[in-house]
This record gives structure tokens, sequence and C-alpha cells, in this order.
């Protein structure tokens, strides 16, 4: 999909730097979080690249003259991801980043240990294997990209036979919840610190 110097294609690997700019320029709830992170890649190791890496197919680029300026990536079985990331994904990065000091309340210590964790799915959303992660930089905001976006990958799920999808957002993201609505995601899981929405697909 074209438009003036926009244009949604299929990820290359060659975009992966731009997919952990792109993270981090979006992480604070939708704004620029390079001020908050000494780690510029941290984000990105935990959000963006393991999708990129892992399941490509579910992987497309938005690019403004031919730059990435945003993403909408995931996987079409939560379960199955969860466990390439923990043979594949994060033993090195387990690694190179050890767990920090527990009085360590930096968002920097905050991702470690995340990353150490590992994915867990939340209860409650079987019925909803596939999720996604969407994330588009101002220069590609408001003007139909993001939902354009979210139509080609869910073009992508349904010729995959996917039944279902899910994301998660935080409740301090206003914008974002109000842009999942728009597009025909439902609310299916409220908790104190953020909202999952659902699409069935069928």
């Amino acid at each position: 999909m074209t438009a003036m110097g926009f244009t949604i294609r299929p990820y290359h690997p060659s975009d992966l730097v731009e997919l952990y700019r792109i993270c981090l320029r979006t992480g604070a709830s939708g704004e620029d979080a390079s001020e908050l992170y000494l780690d510029p890649d941290i984000l990105g190791h935990y959000y963006a690249a393991p999708y990129a890496v892992g399941e490509p197919s579910l992987c497309f680029v938005l690019t403004n003259d031919g730059r990435p300026c945003g993403y909408i990536l995931g996987t079409r079985d939560s379960k199955t991801f969860v466990d390439w990331c923990e043979h594949h994904w994060f033993p090195p990065l387990r690694e190179r980043y050890p767990l920090p000091p527990v009085d360590d309340v930096s968002p920097d210590a905050r991702m470690m240990r995340l990353i150490h964790a590992g994915y867990h799915p939340p209860e409650g959303l079987t019925e909803f294997p596939a999720h996604l992660h969407i994330d588009i930089l101002p220069e590609g905001q408001g003007q139909g990209w993001g939902r354009a976006l979210v139509q080609t990958f869910l073009k992508q799920l349904r010729a995959l036979d996917v039944p279902a999808v899910h994301l998660g957002v935080g409740t301090r993201n206003h914008r974002a919840i109000q842009f999942y609505e728009r597009v025909g995601f439902h609310k299916v899981q409220e908790h104190q610190e953020w909202i999952a929405f659902g699409m069935h697909l069928a």
C-alpha cells in the first residue's frame, strides 16, 4: 500500500536497526523514551526484535520516503512464540544483562527483569492465540496508516487461519485505547495498569 511518500511493505532483515529506533522513540506510552533508558536497545530486545526475527512473515513496516517510521508485528500463536523465545532469544540476552540489584528501580532494570522473566501470555485469553504490537512515529500518525497497518496484519492472520488476536495497552495510553476501539478491537480484560483488547477474525 502506497500514498505520497508513505508505503507499507513486508519486513526485511535490514530493517531491524530501525525497528529498535522506532520502539525506543514510542516507548513511553507512545511518546519518545530516549531520555528514560541508558541502553537504547533494551526496549527493542523485548517488544520488537524477537517478533521480527522469530516470525518475520507477520512483521510489516511503514516507510516514509524509504525510511521506516512505523511497524506492526506479532505472532500467530503466543504459546509457540513463548517457547521459541525461551530456546532461542532470551538465553543470550540473559547472559548480556544480569539481574540488577533489588533496589535498582530504573527503567533499564525493569526491562532486565522482564528479559529474565520471559513472556507469559495473559491467563484467560486462550481463545485469542495471536497477539500484536504496533508503533508509529509522529510523522506517520493521524493519516490512517495505523488502521492500514492493522488491516494488513489481520489480512495475513486470516490467510493463516488464525481465529482471533489480542493485544495489551497501558491504561494511561488513552490515544492508543481510542485507536484500538476505532479499528474494531473490544476490551476482554481490564487490569490496574493495562487493558487487553481482542478481536475474532472469522
